[in-house]
């Protein structure tokens, strides 16, 4: 294959949407994201907030990996008796990170927001389903991971933003130490306007065992079969990736114990089923961004949130069709996204060297696929 040959997609493979406005989970009037990382040299990792408009949403899960990490996930299956939910939290820190969720149920405590439990508006539980991934270790201090204190600042930057506004991604948030494959992983988001006016939307903090990127061309899986022809990197530059990538894999010998999560959204009018539905068929998102998926070692989780501010066509009895495969497709979207817009770690903290896609191959858009000249590091906060 010659450089900068396009790559056909699939002819069984639909279209990819248009964005819309953003192409971030913002669009879905009334979400809001916010995030907080660690600060310090020694810490990768932090905490990613989707903040619901007051009133709440109706929310779903659909939990795959074989080592998940969740707090409060049973409260969303439809036979149960929670309605709506305020928040979702995704956060580093494995297991010890899921407290984070505790300053957010804090918060919207605070504010009287929650199930009401009392006579008084103050009697109220939040209900704050969390997931979490493994990125213990990764900036050289096994003992950083996100705590109240996180979720309360990614909570409080979610609540500060304009309805609508941009959503950072990258290195931020969950996907501070984020790691995909070899690669380093992130934030990313993506979303589209069907047809019927209704907002299907995403976002993916990727942290996969499975890798996201074709050895034999290095194109990221998830640009295969997209709206536009997947482009391979020219030979010399592809070849020039796969030895850093090797040399990167022999200097760090840990096992790859990962978790990608999601969350995909919709301004339509879904019943808790329906949501559910939604979170399922999204995981086919992942299954085309990265290969393989939902493995042992990853507890790859995808939560489905529903607004219900346009009703679905009553005429219609498949019209969530539309929906589902929007939301698989958003997620592929994300996913790309959030390998694209991550930041090189040199690893001389000790926490190892983790090289990002843009300095294999170069920014899109670049006309030679030149890798990129440096590492340009995360030592800085962001929230």
């Amino acid at each position: 294959m010659t450089a900068q040959e396009p790559m056909d997609p699939s002819p069984s493979s639909p279209a990819a949407p248009q964005p819309h406005r953003r192409d971030a989970l913002t669009d879905v009037a009334g979400l809001r994201v916010g995030h907080a990382r660690l600060p310090g040299g020694g810490a990768l990792s932090g905490t990613t907030v989707v903040l619901a408009p007051e009133g709440g949403v109706v929310a779903a899960v659909d939990v795959r990996g074989g080592g998940p990490g969740t707090r409060e996930t049973d409260a969303l299956d439809p036979r149960n008796l929670v309605q709506r939910i305020d928040a979702v939290v995704l956060t580093g820190g494995s297991a010890f990170g899921l407290d984070a969720a505790s300053g957010v149920m804090a918060w919207l405590e605070e504010r009287g927001r929650g199930v009401r439990v009392g006579a008084d508006p103050h009697q109220v539980v939040p209900v704050v389903p969390a997931a979490c991934l493994f990125d213990l270790g990764r900036g050289g201090d096994w003992g950083a991971r996100p705590d109240a204190a996180t979720g309360r600042a990614a909570v409080e930057d979610a609540a500060r933003r304009e309805e609508g506004a941009a959503v950072p991604e990258g290195c931020v948030g969950a996907g501070t130490g984020a790691v995909a494959g070899r690669l380093k992983g992130g934030v990313g988001t993506a979303s589209v306007l069907l047809p019927s006016g209704i907002t299907v939307a995403a976002l993916a903090v990727v942290n996969a065992a499975g890798s996201v990127l074709d050895p034999r061309t290095g194109v990221l899986y998830g640009e295969y079969g997209g709206a536009e022809p997947a482009v391979a990197p020219a030979p010399e530059i592809h070849e020039a990736a796969r030895q850093r990538l090797a040399q990167a894999r022999e200097a760090d010998a840990r096992p790859p114990l990962n978790t990608t999560l999601a969350v995909v959204a919709t301004d339509a009018e879904l019943g808790r089923a329906q949501a559910q539905k939604l979170a399922g068929t999204a995981h086919d998102g992942l299954a085309r961004a990265i290969r393989p998926v939902h493995l042992l070692t990853d507890g790859d989780t995808v939560f489905a949130l529903a607004t219900g501010r346009r009703a679905l066509d009553p005429a219609n009895p498949i019209a969530l069709n539309d929906l589902l495969t929007a939301g698989a497709e958003t997620v592929t979207r994300a996913i790309v996204k959030a390998v694209r817009a991550a930041t090189g770690v040199d690893g001389r903290a000790g926490g190892g060297t983790y090289l990002a896609y843009s300095d294999l191959y170069g920014p899109p858009g670049r006309a030679e696929g030149a890798p990129g000249d440096d590492f340009r590091g995360t030592d800085s906060p962001s929230a």
